[in-house]
């Protein structure tokens, strides 16, 4: 029987000598690429920090302290030791295990996450609550070097200074966010650890020693004043003045080293920040060689490391960023940025061909956002490329400092909508309800890749901010579609006739097309629309087509509080708009993870569930005309 599975409880680790515990960092590793190859998931990022979740489980109780970490996709190996290693290979599957640190799922997994930079700020809130209760349990961050250069890690660490409360804080350092790390602070780590100066200063220091006369007394004092003198070199001198006790750097992959620098930092009485240094897809060579490819990926073959299917379709992302990088190529004011996401938002292709005009802020969203006000102050033309879920983190600045001075920066939202197993901290969800209410915005939702390319190329010449959402995953292609021409702020009536209307927001026209083909078949052509722009909100020529109908039916995967379907409701009242409107939209609460099929039939949001509804009301009517 293997060690993993002879543990039936995290504290069982403690009792294991480093042998062991190698050996169980082996077991884990090889159950995580196994789930993963089949699954799916964050696979580098968690086979990185296998030795230190079992140096921690090692020296902490975690039935009493609270480990939180920052970015849960860190956290395969932490579910697999605490207590989910028997249903670990239904990771990211519909009930299944979350592939984020999800508090709902486990009382091991002490706060809920699935955004970067948050583990410091919750760790310090939770310090001081368990003091107003007298606890003395341990309280310890885990926070990557991408994440620790976000500035609301700084803001934590700046209170955590002030209100002097003891918090462990682990830096794990992979020179990693998704893309390599980027900016002043991540150069700083890598530069210092890998320059000349520091390792010939190490080198010198140990040729010396080996020769100086005392042996080994002197080796031990010598030691001592070695690793002083370090401090000067790494970044220890900066977190110190930070008002926190620096140790490191060190392996964090030896057992040894770990378990001497978490025992330090639990005898020590102030705040503590141990680096460690990981590689990010330790233990499986091809995502070592290929980090960012293996950050998160889809199924695929261990043997090989290929993605078992890949598709010839492109994605939505690729289309926009071949879409901008051809505008860049006719137009020198075009420049890109994204927060630490190069290849997720299809950026590569632009990198390499204009690194000038490439921008990658790391993450940091807001900065992003204002930064890119910046640039169109003075006549620059900035392509903001961002997920739908991070893009919330930059509300303000895109209201108060792009918004508000009617500033036009071109934001693409990428991942819009439900994107399936990432689960509830990733869904796409909320961003018309916010963005629809900020003054001057121009909003789109193409409906296909085609529209996509084209609603970018118009964005240029639009002089006020733009969104542009879009989904996850292939480009949606209809080929029995007319191509109808995008007007500024016109919808496109792509049917007209019937006693249905059918209305589609964006990306979700799929369903709203499957939908007007299965009433097609028997009650002939019906009115479909594709609204095309959120903001403004073409509703004459909606009202235009659907007033003298029964049923209007308004399909939209985003939160239907606050939606665009709210909106066409009352303009269609207001207008006198007598009609039966089904509204069919994400339901106010927050979806699971699973796939994005499973989670459309769990809320109603496919054809067959509406046709259902539809016929539904078409039988109370018949009812009602015959009494």
């Amino acid at each position: 029987m293997s060690i993993l599975e002879q543990l039936t409880d995290p504290r069982d680790i403690k009792s294991l000598s480093v042998n062991e515990l190698k050996k169980l960092a082996s077991e884990v590793r090889e159950l995580i690429l196994n789930v993963v190859s089949k699954n799916g998931g964050h696979l580098a990022s968690s086979l990185g920090v296998v030795e230190l979740t079992i140096a921690l489980l090692k020296c902490f109780d975690v039935k009493k302290d609270k480990l939180i970490w920052d970015v849960g996709h860190q956290g395969y190996a932490y579910k697999i030791l605490t207590d989910r290693k028997e249903k670990f290979n239904t990771l990211r599957k519909f009930k299944g295990v979350s592939g984020f640190i999800n508090a709902n799922e486990s009382t091991y997994d002490v706060f809920t996450v699935g955004h970067a930079a948050t583990s410091i700020s919750a760790s310090l809130g939770i310090k001081c609550g368990l003091d107003h209760l007298n606890s003395n349990a341990h309280v310890v961050a885990v926070i990557g070097d991408g994440s620790i250069s976000s500035g609301l890690a700084f803001e934590a660490i700046n209170n955590l200074h002030q209100l002097n409360k003891k918090t462990i804080i682990i830096l794990n350092d992979n020179e990693m966010c998704i893309s390599p790390n980027v900016g002043a602070l991540s150069s700083y780590f890598s530069k210092i650890m890998s320059g000349q100066v520091y390792n010939k200063f190490r080198s010198d220091l140990k040729v010396f020693l080996k020769h100086a006369p005392m042996g080994g007394h002197f080796l031990q004092i010598a030691k001592k004043i070695e690793e002083g003198i370090i401090g000067l070199f790494t970044p220890g001198i900066l977190f110190e003045q930070l008002g926190l006790k620096y140790i490191g750097p060190i392996n964090g992959h030896d057992f040894k080293e770990l378990e001497v620098a978490l025992q330090n930092a639990i005898l020590l009485n102030k705040s503590v920040l141990i680096h460690t240094k990981t590689e990010k897809g330790h233990g499986y060579k091809y995502a070592l060689m290929e980090p960012s490819r293996f950050h998160s990926i889809a199924p695929f073959n261990i043997q090989t490391g290929k993605v078992a299917k890949i598709s010839k379709k492109p994605t939505y992302s690729k289309i926009a960023g071949r879409t901008v990088l051809e505008l860049a190529r006719q137009d020198d004011s075009v420049v890109s940025i994204t927060a630490a996401m190069e290849e997720g938002v299809g950026l590569e292709e632009f990198s390499k061909a204009f690194p000038d005009r490439f921008y990658d802020v790391g993450i940091a969203e807001e900065h992003g956002a204002v930064f890119a006000a910046g640039l169109a102050k003075v006549a620059i033309k900035p392509y903001y490329f961002i997920y739908s879920t991070f893009l919330q983190r930059a509300f303000d600045e895109i209201l108060h400092d792009i918004a508000l001075q009617n500033l036009p920066v071109r934001i693409l939202i990428d991942r819009a909508g439900l994107v399936g197993e990432d689960g509830a901290t990733h869904h796409g969800v909320f961003d018309i309800a916010y963005l629809k209410l900020i003054p001057n915005f121009i909003m789109m939702a193409p409906k296909d890749g085609y529209e996509l390319e084209e609603m970018i190329k118009l964005s240029i010449s639009i002089n006020c901010p733009v969104a542009i959402r879009y989904p996850r995953g292939e480009i949606d292609e209809y080929k029995e579609l007319i191509r109808n021409e995008i007007a500024l702020g016109r919808a496109e009536v792509v049917f007209k006739g019937g006693s249905i209307a059918i209305i589609s927001v964006g990306h979700i026209f799929s369903v709203a097309f499957d939908l007007y083909k299965i009433i097609e078949k028997t009650e002939g052509t019906q009115t479909l629309i594709n609204i095309r722009f959120i903001k403004p909100l073409d509703i004459e020529t909606i009202y235009d087509s659907v007033c003298d109908k029964d049923i209007i039916v308004i399909i939209e995967e985003a939160a239907e509080k606050g939606g665009i379907n709210e909106e066409i409701a009352l303009a269609l009242y207001e207008r006198g708009v007598k009609s039966r409107i089904l509204r069919f939209a994400i339901p106010d609460h927050f979806i699971e993870h699973g796939a994005i099929s499973e989670l459309r039939n769990l809320i109603g949001l496919n054809s067959k569930y509406i046709y259902k509804k539809i016929m539904e009301y078409e039988k109370i009517k018949i009812r009602y005309i015959n009494s």
